[in-house]
């Protein structure tokens, strides 16, 4: 992951929060820590700006609101403040205006948002001075049959069986080639960023986000040989519904595509990706450790210095 020493100049600063139900962050009051980072990009010569829903949900605010669709043109940072979803959210729709996002975690797992709310005050500050690394998350491009409208995942495409009760036969291909069918209860495709999220419930592999792959992971099959499998991130996905009396596809868990017999949808890398700004102390294997619950040496010993 690149280091930079390239501080941000003075600029507008969006931040978006969710006060909602979403990622883990019920009846969490989001106002002071809004607050709390308004004032601290003003005191560094920044302008906060808040996101349209963030200010209606937290109507009151003394700054000015910014639509989600126009920060990309207005801003120069995103600040999300919530649980991954937030950033996930975040980040799809600036991605192709290629504007940087950092995350404050309010939310439970936090594998994406890296600064905590405790120590913002200093943080945040470092960050925009260029004590940051940049990485770039990988996003999929979905299409619904041969004409439909390209989407934006962060996380994973997911096509399942919905509110019936029988299984879907789904048929996968690769660069037009047919790889295999099964039966299950659906399939994720993951990139690597939703290698830990629903796909990882499902037994798919971990994939770190510097490696160019995805990971098509069967949910439920009806097959114990049908098992993950790890692609190269270059490949075009053609996931098509062989048999089902319901199916959906959906897209990061915000939109949902209805599917019938014969439906397909394709998968491929975008071209645009997520500006993801991380601390100097980021470090990807710690945060695993850490948020999985991980043992990070034999009871009684000292991690090796290497």
């Amino acid at each position: 992951m690149p280091l930079t020493a390239k501080p941000l100049a003075p600029c507008n600063v969006a931040i978006a929060a969710r006060p909602s139900q979403r990622d883990g962050a019920a009846g969490r009051d989001m106002r002071e820590p809004v607050e709390l980072i308004a004032k601290v990009l003003e005191k560094h010569g920044y302008t906060p700006v808040i996101e349209s829903q963030t200010s209606a949900d937290l109507d009151g605010l003394p700054w000015r609101s910014v639509a989600m669709e126009a920060i990309g043109d207005q801003c120069g940072l995103v600040v999300a403040v919530g649980g991954d979803g937030t950033l996930i959210s975040v980040g799809r729709q600036v991605a192709l205006k290629n504007v940087p996002v950092i995350g404050v975690n309010q939310g439970r797992l936090g594998f994406l948002t890296d600064l905590s709310l405790a120590n913002v005050e200093q943080s945040l500050p470092n960050v925009l001075a260029g004590r940051y690394r940049e990485e770039r998350r990988v996003l999929l491009e979905t299409r619904h049959g041969e004409h439909g409208e390209p989407t934006l995942a962060m996380n994973d495409v997911v096509v399942n069986r919905g509110g019936a009760s029988s299984l879907v036969d789904l048929e996968i291909s690769l660069d037009n080639r047919f790889a295999y069918g099964f039966r299950a209860d659906g399939v994720i495709v993951a990139t690597p960023t939703g290698s830990t999220a629903y796909a990882l419930s499902a037994d798919g592999p971990i994939i770190a986000p510097f490696v160019n792959a995805f990971t098509i992971v069967p949910i439920a099959p009806h097959a114990l040989t049908n098992r993950p499998i790890v692609i190269a991130d270059d490949s075009e996905i053609r996931i098509t519904v062989a048999r089902a009396r319901e199916a959906f596809a959906s897209i990061d868990g915000h939109q949902y595509i209805p599917l019938v017999e014969g439906d397909f949808i394709t998968i491929k890398r975008a071209a645009a990706s997520v500006r993801l700004w991380h601390p100097l102390d980021y470090d990807y294997y710690h945060t695993l450790r850490e948020k999985l619950g991980w043992t990070e040496t034999p009871e009684g010993l000292a991690p090796r210095k290497i």
